[in-house]
């Protein structure tokens, strides 16, 4: 039988290196979805606002990203 200690030095190996092995997948998964769905940006909203017929000035973009922003924060 193993003793106690060892078992203790296990434990903690293991959780160490799930942390380890979790942050790695984590990271991977975050780039990955970032790749996907880029955020909006202030050209991209641009383009969006012309799709739908309206040229949209300087102001117009500044506080549409400003709401956008407010909403994600929350």
């Amino acid at each position: 039988m193993l003793a106690t200690w060892i078992w203790i030095i296990i434990v903690i190996v293991a959780l160490i290196g799930g942390a380890v092995i979790g942050f790695f997948a984590a990271r991977k998964y975050m780039m990955k979805y970032l790749k996907e769905n880029p955020p909006i940006n202030e050209q991209m909203l641009r383009m969006m606002m012309a799709q739908m017929g309206r040229k949209p000035s300087e102001k117009q973009v500044k506080q549409m990203m400003n709401q956008m922003n407010k909403m994600q924060n929350k």
